[in-house]
């Protein structure tokens, strides 16, 4: 259907329309005028997506002269492809409706393990191994390698990409994962650098939430983002946990260990190259003198993780003097993780604030807080330098340098909190020193600040007015919508145990016990053959819902007698 909105005509692929949906375009479009942030809550069901699909895109065709970009943030994967296919539904009726006018280009934006086409990189067992397979056939030091020698596996895909240069480009459409995948190996081109190279021209990009609140992966996806953007974070009810967890850290004994591992395999590539090409040292030295962490503009394959503190908490200055030798800096995180292991040896809980834990280091360890704030950015470049592709192997020691950067930038905020065993399992010892992070606005404000409009939305955002107070902004609209029921259909009902008078319930200690599964199946099985027009089950996870299904199989629960 096709309607006005004010002064906008949006466009809506269903033949009805709920009237909260109405009333959630009506907010939207008017925190879009005001070129403010705002809170939405809707509840789950009533097409919270497709109403902020239709209007943001229907918005934008009826402001030609002032393009704007959709940037729309999911937490997973599979809510990604859902928003993607509602987009693609969308799209189309558009397009019937407007012609050539309303194409647009919309993708969406995953790891390499989601979008990869390689079978010979796929096969690694994580996303972090199939991140360090990739690097060890596209970086453009293994790439010149193979120009000498082809026995030097190198990726075709990524060679593919390189090759098309400025013709490798996405014609208009909406493009799901797996179309994505289907196009690059249609044409021969990696995907993933594919859809990283495009997002500074998609009409529409849906992604993870890191992408944009997690500044070490924000500093390399997003940063070329404009200010004229749209962003919408859905279902963003925890957005305040996702918010701390993006700048907290956690160092245990395993990754003190890793940690040493990984230097001395540092230390052992420094030494090869002293004997085998020490101008490549001294080059980077002399970098770094000249306040130059990094060699000018890598190219996208060499790109890594960006540095953990938010943009504008880094400093902007040269590397300082006793950490620039490569062999300097490895000693400098030696004497770190040895203090760190001393930390984790109590048997009491710690509480710490970061200015009192810098003092400490540099009191037992000699390190001072400039020497940490820069521990990123060195092992960065010395990472470059020694040209090391297995990052997966090195994930430790790059826990160390984030934990030690993070440290020494932020001395408000933060606590450090040293645990000597799980509460769970206190007679083992597993002792955990967390760097918390205690304020969830650091994260998003960079967000906040840096586009037009931010839209948090959920089906559950109550209390809605606690949100402004976590996240630190101001929202120009801030409204939470009910469903509207042509009767009354819901009947709340409080169940403790079952018809065999067993507990049931969904706590976690409980949920896989047989007993749970029955009862629950059972109540399940009566209650549909009482009630009309059909009943919505639903699960606290895909995982729990896919394991009491096989459950109720196989014990014959589901089976029509």
């Amino acid at each position: 259907m096709i309607f006005k909105l004010e002064d906008v005509t949006v466009y809506f692929p269903y033949d009805n329309i709920y009237p909260e949906q109405y009333s959630y375009m009506l907010e939207l479009k008017r925190a879009l005028d005001a070129k403010g942030h705002c809170l939405l809550e809707m509840p789950t069901g009533t097409g919270k997506t497709i109403a902020l699909l239709s209007l943001i895109t229907s918005y934008a065709l009826s402001k030609p002269e002032n393009p704007i970009k959709f940037v729309y943030c999911t937490r997973t994967v599979h809510e990604m492809e859902k928003t993607l296919a509602e987009l693609k539904l969308l799209h189309n009726y558009q397009t019937r409706q407007l012609g050539p006018a309303a194409k647009i280009l919309a993708i969406g934006l995953s790891s390499r393990k989601n979008l990869c086409v390689n079978s010979r990189v796929l096969a690694a067992e994580n996303r972090d191994s199939v991140d360090a397979a990739c690097r060890k056939r596209t970086a453009s030091w293994v790439r010149g390698l193979a120009a000498e020698n082809p026995n030097v596996e190198t990726c075709e895909f990524f060679e593919n990409y390189e090759k098309a240069a400025s013709a490798a480009v996405l014609p208009p459409g909406v493009y799901t994962l797996q179309d994505l995948r289907a196009f690059g190996k249609q044409k021969g081109w990696c995907p993933y650098f594919l859809a990283r190279h495009m997002v500074q021209f998609a009409n529409v990009v849906v992604y993870s939430y890191q992408y944009l609140l997690d500044p070490k992966v924000a500093g390399i996806i997003s940063k070329e983002m404009q200010k004229e953007s749209v962003v919408v974070f859905d279902e963003a009810h925890n957005i305040d946990n996702v918010c701390i967890e993006a700048l907290s850290v956690s160092v245990r004994r395993q990754t003190l260990e890793g940690a040493t591992r990984n230097l001395n395999r540092m230390n052992q590539e420094i030494e090869r190259f002293k004997a085998t090409d020490a101008g490549r040292l001294r080059a980077e030295y002399n970098r770094l003198v000249e306040g130059l962490a990094l060699r000018g503009n890598l190219p996208i394959a060499d790109a890594w993780l960006s540095n953990p503190a938010l943009p504008d908490d880094i400093l902007k200055e040269a590397v300082p003097g006793n950490i620039r030798r490569a062999e300097h800096f490895l000693h400098v995180l030696r004497r770190l993780v040895q203090y760190l292991r001393g930390r984790l040896e109590t048997e009491n809980v710690e509480k710490e604030n970061p200015v009192n834990f810098v003092a400490s280091i540099n009191a037992h360890a000699g390190i001072d807080q400039k020497a940490l704030r820069f521990c990123y950015d060195r092992l960065h470049s010395l990472m470059l330098t020694l040209e090391i592709t297995d990052t997966d192997e090195f994930l430790h020691i790059q826990t160390i340098c984030d934990f030690a950067t993070l440290l020494a930038t932020y001395a408000r905020g933060f606590s450090i909190i040293i645990e000597p065993f799980d509460e769970r399992m206190p007679h083992i010892p597993d002792p955990v020193l967390q760097l918390s992070c205690h304020d969830a606005s650091l994260a998003i404000k960079p967000v906040f600040d840096r586009f037009q409009s931010v839209v948090i939305t959920s089906g559950t955002l109550t209390p809605i007015d606690l949100y402004p107070r976590l996240l630190n902004f101001h929202p120009v609209v801030s409204r939470s919508f009910k469903m509207s029921l042509t009767r009354d259909c819901i009947c709340p009902m409080v169940l403790t145990r079952g018809s065999d008078q067993l507990p049931v319930s969904t706590k976690f200690d409980m949920r896989s016990d047989p007993g749970v599964a029955r009862n629950y199946g059972k109540l399940l099985v009566e209650m549909v053959s009482i009630v009309p027009d059909g009943i919505v089950c639903f699960f606290v996870s895909y995982s729990y819902m896919d394991e009491i299904i096989a459950t109720w199989n196989d014990s014959g629960i589901l089976k029509v007698k």
